[in-house]
């Protein structure tokens, strides 16, 4: 008779794996486990997307704002040198934009096009003699481009009309280009994978404290039904978050059942590791040192000050210089040798007093600015006269000269220094 009971309930146990009415694992744990996100191919990547990842917003954030917080001065050369300029396209590029944006709004938000999507795109709106009035921040998703004649032609759908510009009418900074050089490449989308699993990551942590840091689990006993296995499911997950919310430690199964975890918690799948790891990943990709994006994990007094040597000499320089040759180029023509715009690098030590200040010092005592130069520089007004010309120390001399006249001491009239009993003698007489 017992083994009827066993063979019958064999039988149940096995019809009900194969009804398909009675599913083995629901999407609900799936979902929650984030089995169908820990890779890019089953995570969604967007540019929406990827800015919930801190990292990249800060990358972002940080690239942008610090490029469009930098003095752009439009200069003029000179027999003498260089003047600079300050009404016209200087006035644009140094103030206002447009009449809607600022100078830093519309370099911000072109620098933030770049480093999201990989391109930005600004109309330069001219008067009837060709001269630049006004720069227009375009949407890049509206933008299509193509070759005409060999020659780049830029259509931007502007509502239901389509308006066709030259090249030399556009302020085209791209992040990256392809081989056509009319397509290009997105730092997020290119890197589709490490931004997967870090929105991955993020959606799974937020997932565990959400469950009340309890870890992935699943529910045995004697269930046989469909409707008792999303029941049992159910209550569970409902009792879980109610245990969290009051601070209770202990949860009540029926008879015959257990709970058998899932995966791995957090600690053991090294969620914060990776956490970190990425970071470095997102820095690597927008060629910043981590410093920069919060993470001091190995940051030191002396090698965070060589990261920021590194942030000005090969990213910050090479965007100020691209941004720099296409403004000149879409600006004041192929043919112009006269007039220039340049991003002033100088403006990334304007909250350091100290080192503005010894600078300017050294500066002015080896010859290299003159005090009203320098004065200029933090904004104050010229004084003239002394103060507009080039001053340097006197001690120094030619190399070939030294030893060949004798030093200048405490002697009369600057002469060469007495010994005692000179001294002795001039003091009787």
């Amino acid at each position: 008779m017992g083994s009827k009971k066993k063979a019958r309930r064999e039988v149940e146990n096995r019809a009900s794996v194969e009804d398909p009415k009675v599913p083995i694992s629901s999407d609900a744990i799936l979902a929650f486990l984030g089995i169908d996100a820990l890779s890019a191919s089953g995570e969604r990547v967007s540019i929406e997307s990827a800015l919930g990842v801190p990292a990249i917003f800060a990358a972002v954030n940080f690239l942008a704002g610090t490029l469009a917080g930098l003095p752009l001065n439009v200069y003029r050369r000179t027999s003498a040198g260089r003047e600079k300029v300050k009404n016209g396209v200087a006035a644009i590029l140094h103030d206002v934009a447009n009449d809607e944006q600022s100078s830093f709004d519309w370099r911000k938000f072109s620098f933030d096009q770049v480093f999201t999507g990989g391109r930005s795109f600004s109309f330069i709106e001219r008067n009837d003699l060709k001269r630049p009035i006004n720069i227009w921040s375009l949407d890049p998703g509206e933008m299509k481009l193509r070759r005409k004649g060999g020659r780049t032609i830029y259509e931007y759908r502007d509502g239901r009309r389509t308006l066709t510009y030259e090249a030399s009418e556009i302020i085209d900074i791209p992040f990256m280009l392809k081989a056509n050089r009319r397509d290009h490449r997105s730092p997020i989308l290119t890197n589709k994978d490490v931004v997967g699993l870090a929105q991955a990551a993020t959606k799974y942590g937020s997932k565990f404290f959400q469950n009340g840091g309890v870890p992935p689990f699943a529910i045995t006993g004697n269930i046989t039904t469909a409707g008792g296995l999303q029941r049992s499911a159910d209550d569970l997950a409902a009792a879980v978050k109610k245990a969290a919310k009051e601070n209770r430690l202990a949860l009540s199964l029926p008879s015959g059942h257990d709970i058998k975890p899932l995966g791995v918690d957090p600690e053991k799948s090294q969620l914060v590791e990776l956490q970190r790891f990425l970071i470095e990943q997102f820095a690597r990709v927008y060629s910043l040192p981590p410093v920069f994006l919060q993470d001091l994990t190995h940051g030191t007094f002396s090698n965070t000050e060589q990261q920021d040597l590194h942030l000005v000499k090969h990213t910050i320089m090479r965007w100020a210089k691209q941004f720099e040759q296409e403004l000149n180029l879409k600006l004041f023509g192929r043919n112009n040798n006269r007039i220039y715009a340049e991003l002033n690098l100088d403006g990334m030590l304007r909250g350091d007093f100290k080192t503005r200040m010894e600078g300017n010092a050294r500066a002015i005592q080896t010859g290299q600015l003159t005090p009203d130069e320098a004065r200029e520089m933090e904004n104050r007004p010229a004084m003239g006269g002394a103060a507009a010309q080039l001053v340097m120390q006197g001690a120094m001399m030619p190399i070939d000269k030294l030893g060949q006249q004798p030093a200048r001491g405490i002697g009369d009239n600057g002469g060469p220094p007495l010994d005692e009993e000179e001294g002795k003698e001039k003091d009787a007489a």
